[in-house]
């Protein structure tokens, strides 16, 4: 008989995520060169027409990097992490952190991307930040590409379009394998690979305004992306023994909104487009319901000989995800439709929603875990989830953030459930453990943090840090190793 779980396991990896575009700064700094989230300009709300990342016209880029364009770049500056990341990482620290997920910035290795020769003032920054992390017993979990491309790849190739951009990834990849073997355990390939559907500029660097067919482009460029992914899986077992090799879902369970056999079939078929990322990285072969999916869409997919074998041969060790929100999809279109969840729906009555409109729903985490281990079999880590609000500060300089703390509970509490009901979860890192540059908006004032950074959305302020309510709250939460919530 098989005695159940009754909490989380003792080497459960308790932490926080961040990207690099979002929080390092010193964009122009020691060689670095530009990517593609450099381009991002805020937006301020009463000019934004849509939620999510814009994309990028080619004829833009141009203006952009010609002048002509007067705009505030925030992810250019993010918190400036690059000079105060002894500072942050001591304060990840005092609230136990056992592991820290970051991003390389790619343009920081190799500055356009096509690059033969790496920058060594690149590979040293990483290097400092990764003996900081350990001195503190802290693990790395680095994501190889989150929303980072090049811009010399965009400008070449068209980003992932491009075939030819495999093999610019998988040197990168190599170097910082080599370069860090001895320092970093666990990787992503790809972040939040699914997001490339919705925008094919922040997923894949690619310049829409320069294809003929969008879909057809963004799911060839998937393949690329999937390949590369399965070609460093691969390089990672080789080069660093016993390192752990994950993948990366932007996930959204998607419910019916009434029992209707027409909603229950059309979520279902959401949850499939969904999951069909998971499919490539934990199966290694294309599913056969795309199969229909591709030919209803006019969409072909161009191998070269040997792909499927380097998919099927070099699945990932683990299946990563971010998790915000539910979705909820109807064939009617009397209901009313929600504002602000990235892929649209309908509003679930049963739902709260954050200040941006996003719908909270921590019981569809533990049915998302559920249902990711019965599809997989494969180990789990929550990588992004968190809550984006309004703080205000205090006279005294407190930040009462009591909507966070309970947000976060409320999670933690299903993700507990969800190890009850024999799901093997291995960790999670809270999204923003400190405030940063918001990607979806390049707004500072979604604010995500346990750690408060003087900056508005203009770029005004000190940079100083100071805690939250929920620093101490989160550092009890790992003391206890999520038992006291």
């Amino acid at each position: 008989m098989t005695t159940a779980k009754k909490g989380f396991p003792e080497n459960f990896l308790w932490g926080g995520a961040t990207a690099a575009n979002q929080l390092e700064g010193a964009f122009d700094k020691d060689g670095k060169g530009l990517s593609t989230a450099d381009m991002i300009a805020h937006v301020p709300k009463e000019k934004r027409t849509g939620g999510h990342a814009m994309e990028i016209s080619s004829s833009r880029i141009e203006e952009i990097l010609s002048g002509k364009i007067e705009e505030r770049f925030p992810k250019r500056f993010g918190i400036d992490f690059y000079h105060r990341f002894k500072e942050d990482i001591a304060l990840f620290a005092e609230m136990g952190f056992k592991v820290f997920r970051l991003s390389i910035h790619w343009a920081r290795i190799f500055p356009n991307g096509y690059d033969q020769e790496p920058n060594e003032a690149g590979l040293k920054f990483y290097d400092e930040v990764f003996d900081e992390l350990l001195k503190y017993g802290i693990e790395p979990l680095v994501t190889l590409s989150h929303y980072e491309t090049p811009l010399g790849l965009t400008q070449k190739y068209n980003g992932w379009a491009g075939r030819e951009v495999i093999q610019h990834y998988v040197r990168y990849a190599e170097t910082v394998f080599n370069r860090y073997k001895n320092k970093v355990k666990y990787w992503l390939t790809f972040n939040e690979i699914n997001v490339m559907l919705f925008s094919p500029y922040t997923g894949g660097g690619i310049l829409i305004d320069k294809v003929d067919n969008q879909l057809q482009t963004t799911y060839q460029a998937l393949h690329h992306q999937f390949v590369a992914s399965a070609m460093v899986t691969k390089l990672a077992h080789e080069i660093i023994p016993g390192s752990q090799v994950g993948c990366m879902l932007a996930r959204m369970e998607t419910y019916p909104a009434t029992c209707n056999p027409v909603d229950v079939r059309l979520a279902q078929h959401e949850n499939q487009i969904n999951l069909f990322f998971t499919d490539m990285h934990a199966r290694g072969k294309y599913p056969n319901y795309m199969g229909r999916y591709f030919e209803e869409n006019n969409v072909v997919i161009h191998k070269e000989p040997g792909d499927d074998e380097i998919l099927l041969n070099n699945t990932v060790d683990f299946i990563s995800f971010s998790y915000y929100m539910s979705v909820t999809k109807s064939a009617s279109a009397d209901l009313e439709e929600t504002t602000g969840n990235l892929t649209g729906g309908v509003k679930n009555p049963y739902l709260e929603a954050s200040d941006w409109g996003w719908e909270i729903d921590p019981i569809g985490l533990r049915i998302t875990l559920n249902n990711f281990w019965d599809r997989y079999q494969k180990p789990l880590f929550i990588v992004e989830n968190g809550l984006g609000a309004y703080d205000k500060v205090e006279e005294d300089g407190s930040i009462h953030d009591s909507y966070r703390v309970d947000y976060l509970k409320k999670h933690i509490e299903q993700m507990k459930e969800a190890i009850k009901d024999g799901v093997d979860l291995i960790g999670f890192t809270a999204w923003g453990p400190i405030d940063l540059v918001s990607m979806s908006t390049s707004e500072m004032s979604k604010r995500y943090g346990f750690i408060y950074v003087d900056l508005d959305d203009e770029g005004n302020g000190t940079l100083e840090r100071s805690k939250k309510d929920s620093f101490d709250w989160y550092k009890n939460v790992i003391a206890s190793n999520g038992e006291q919530l």
